[in-house]
This record gives C-alpha cells, structure tokens and sequence, in this order.
C-alpha cells in the first residue's frame, strides 16, 4: 500500500522515517530494526506505535513509499 512518510534529515534528504499515515491512521516509528538498500530502494524493518512490524520502501527514483505489515 502507498503511504505518506515524514521523515528525518540529516546528512542526506530522508535519511529515516519518523512517522507515517496509512488511511486515517498515524503510526510513529519507534523503532528502526533494520535498514538496507536494494536495486532502486531503501528498506527499513520498522516497530510502530500500533505494536506491529512494517517494512517500508522507498522508490530512489521518485521518492514515493510502500508500507507492508509484517
């Protein structure tokens, strides 16, 4: 599913996730569990403040992120 990301900036533009919008709901990361990148996309396994696990993805090409229950 598509969802809306604030995230972090650091050093580079969307360094990590802070919190992020799926419909009506707004869940705050609270952890980042593991993060890598892939061919086109940066990963992050996340801990919600729903008490459930995501993976969020993010497209390097236009920026756009996925979130999927885990």
């Amino acid at each position: 599913m598509n969802v809306q990301v604030e995230t972090h900036s650091g050093y580079k533009a969307d360094e990590y996730p802070m919190r992020f919008r799926t419909g009506d709901a707004v869940l705050d990361v609270i952890e980042i569990e593991d993060r890598w990148y892939g061919p086109g996309y940066a990963y992050f396994r996340i801990f919600a403040s729903d008490a459930k696990r995501y993976m969020l993805r993010q497209s390097l090409e236009d920026r756009s992120w996925t979130a999927q229950a885990l």
